[in-house]
């Protein structure tokens, strides 16, 4: 007997009864693989950096010993972030103030009990059963208090007294990071996403732009007046200034790292020199696999391996954007926002420092520097931006693209 589509076709009643299948929420892909890309980048270039000065020092005595640790952290991190996704991002509107709280506790602690660690000088560990950084929870605690804040105060965020609130708020934060940890480099970028979250949802942009060209201008008075009339100071931090605006004078002390890694970025031309051919990570450079890891890139893989490197970190911010554009809400489009300005932040300054743009700050770079605590806390947020694309629908992204295509069209 052939085949009668008659006989197949489903009554109405049957039609109606079956479920409806549900809209997949959209996974960005793009976004976690450009993840994996750094981080694997980030893996190799460690091994490279670190290698030469782990096997020479006789208390590791292993070249693989910085890139097996940092191996374990990254697979725990994406394994952690890979849970958060699943988590609904507004479940962490109701903990906000509590992360809020316990950041600026745990940081108190550092500076005022026995569980703080000083490691080369600073004291901005915490050791309660395994050693971390406090201030990396201050970064996400921040990223998500500040979208809750402007979420509560809904309409009157267009007065002086919310904007006064919020910089409090976000100040203290950023103080807390300064104050208990001696941490300035997370402090101002605490300050940033501050400031950035709060630009975003404020309806007034003249007045953030006057606080900027006001803060510019007094910082480079400052340069001015310090140039002129200082020479030397007993703060290390005034001493980087010097060192930034006198390096030629300060070649043997505080500009001495800044000074190889310009060296290691010159010798590497536009090619480089090869995948673990440097000279300058042979104890040249100290713990070459922390902030200064940038150089050894430049130096190893040139011109083009650094920007290589940059598109990739710009690729993943434009996967940030389109998340937050894209965001079913204000509070997920500011978290996802908080982020970004995070990453960007960090990006920036680290490579700012490593090129002498700007004084040595201790910024890592994310994802490449060597650090388990930061690659950990970074793939925290890179798993709630992960879960706010889950809940945006296939048909909002579609519409938003044929809009997009008209627009450019039109």
């Amino acid at each position: 007997m052939p085949f009668s589509t008659k006989s197949a076709r489903k009554p109405s009643s049957a039609r109606s009864r079956a479920p409806r299948r549900r809209d997949p929420g959209y996974f960005d892909y793009n976004l976690l693989a450009v993840i994996i890309i750094l981080i694997c980048f980030g893996l190799v270039m460690l091994y490279s950096a670190s290698a030469y000065e782990a096997k020479n020092d006789p208390l590791i005595n292993s070249d693989m010993y910085y890139f097996i640790r940092q191996a374990v952290f990254s697979a725990a991190a994406v394994a952690i972030a890979l849970i958060i996704s699943r988590i609904d991002y507004h479940f962490w509107i109701r903990l906000a103030p509590g992360i809020y709280i316990l950041a600026m506790l745990l940081m108190a602690m550092v500076r005022f009990t026995p569980f703080g660690v000083t490691v080369n000088g600073a004291r901005r560990w915490l050791k309660l059963g395994v050693q971390f950084q406090p201030a990396e929870i201050a970064k996400i605690a921040i990223i998500l208090f500040m979208p809750y804040m402007i979420l509560l105060m809904g309409k009157n965020l267009n007065s002086l007294k919310a904007v006064f609130w919020l910089l409090v708020f976000g100040g203290a934060q950023s103080f807390g990071a300064y104050f208990f940890t001696e941490n300035l480099s997370t402090a101002i970028i605490i300050a940033g996403i501050v400031v950035g979250i709060l630009f975003l949802a404020h309806p007034k942009t003249k007045e953030f732009i006057g606080l900027a060209i006001i803060l510019a201008v007094i910082a480079v008075v400052a340069l001015i007046v310090i140039n002129n009339s200082m020479t030397t100071s007993s703060s290390f931090r005034m001493r980087r200034i010097l060192a930034w605006l006198h390096p030629e004078e300060n070649l043997s002390s505080d500009s001495y790292q800044v000074l190889q890694g310009l060296y290691a970025i010159g010798s590497g031309g536009l090619f480089g020199k090869g995948l673990g051919n440097s000279v300058q990570k042979l104890s040249i450079i100290p713990e070459a696999q922390n902030d200064m890891i940038f150089a050894i890139i430049c130096e190893e893989l040139g011109l083009f391996g650094a920007i290589l490197l940059m598109l990739l970190f710009g690729y993943m911010l434009y996967r940030l954007f389109v998340i937050a554009q894209n965001a079913p809400d204000l509070y997920g489009t500011l978290i996802v926002s908080g982020i970004f300005i995070h990453i960007s932040l960090q990006v920036i300054l680290n490579i700012a420092v490593v090129l002498n743009v700007i004084p040595t700050t201790g910024v890592t770079l994310p994802f490449i520097s060597y650090g388990g605590t930061s690659v950990i806390f970074i793939m925290i947020e890179m798993g709630i931006a992960l879960n706010i694309a889950r809940s945006i629908r296939n048909t909002e992204v579609a519409e938003n693209r044929r809009f997009q295509q008209v627009f450019r069209e039109g």
